[in-house]
């Protein structure tokens, strides 16, 4: 088992060595769930690394990632366990035939969901349990998850209360598409994550997609983050970074032309309609605001 960091330094070098580079402010967060056992809650626009730093510190530390997906409808007995209805059938009916009595609400019945299996032990440590987009949910799994993260525990009405034995390492995010309750947040340390300044995330990219030039990575951030600034419908996040400058590798560009930028453009934009206000002469006059932009920067 991987220990836990002793400090915010540890913590960051931790991330970093999985090539999530974060600042202190969110490693002090991370640190500090570690050592209090507390839910940390994300929020921030879509795009910005909320998923990945669950991902992350899973790998990091060698523990199980189990994530949750969260979306409207969401109810407690799909996100903790339900009962294999077949599997019962055919036990009833054998057990008829044999004369032996069949106790439905055993184990091998039981199919663990998320937050079930994040309650088991695990010999590699307590899992990392992600809690994904909870925005998406309403408040009546809002209000279920209290009992799961004040406790954590959660209830089968046929087997009783089954508690944690050691909580896991909770991680929800939020993409803000509506307000969470106030009551679930009060539960958690909070972070906002914003987009990261130009030199983050030039370290970001760095780390994630080290075969892209150094000149193309620079004008690659620095175009997106003109981008940001352009009263777009939805800006791209660092994932979209990513994904560009991956793209632009594997059409052997060494550098930002607005040709290249308009055969790219859905890599990085998501929307039709911002696509269209990029195209044309607005992708020339961002790609020199951009390289302006660079002349101010070591």
């Amino acid at each position: 088992m991987i220990n836990l960091p002793d400090s915010i330094d540890a913590t960051q070098t931790l991330l970093t060595d999985e090539s999530y580079i974060c600042d202190r402010a969110l490693a002090t967060l991370v640190f500090l769930s570690l050592r209090l056992n507390r839910p940390v809650f994300l929020e921030g626009e879509a795009g910005v690394g909320k998923t990945e730093l669950a991902k992350t510190l899973a790998k990091a530390l060698g523990r199980r990632l189990i994530r949750l997906q969260c979306y409207e409808g969401l109810d407690a007995s799909t996100a903790v366990y339900e009962w294999n209805f077949a599997a019962q059938m055919l036990a009833l009916r054998a057990g008829e035939n044999g004369g032996e009595a069949v106790d439905l609400y055993d184990d091998k019945f039981l199919i663990r969901r998320p937050l079930l299996e994040a309650m088991m032990p695990d010999a590699a440590g307590p899992p990392v349990l992600l809690i994904d987009e909870i925005d998406r949910t309403d408040e009546p799994f809002e209000a279920f998850l209290l009992e799961a993260l004040s406790d954590f525990q959660v209830t089968i009405p046929e087997r009783g209360t089954i508690k944690a034995a050691a909580p896991p390492i909770v991680i929800l995010t939020s993409n803000r598409t509506r307000e969470v309750h106030d009551a679930l947040k009060r539960r958690c340390l909070y972070h906002w994550v914003e987009y990261p300044s130009f030199e983050r995330e030039l370290a970001i990219l760095h780390a994630r997609a080290p075969e892209a030039a150094a000149v193309l990575s620079r004008e690659v951030v620095a175009f997106v983050h003109e981008l940001r600034n352009a009263d777009l419908f939805k800006n791209p996040g660092v994932a979209e970074t990513i994904d560009w400058a991956k793209c632009l590798v594997a059409l052997d560009a060494v550098t930002l032309s607005p040709e290249v930028i308009a055969d790219t453009l859905g890599a990085v934009l998501k929307y039709q309609d911002d696509i269209a206000k990029v195209t044309g002469s607005e992708a020339s006059r961002i790609l020199d605001s951009a390289r302006a932009g660079l002349q101010t920067r070591p």
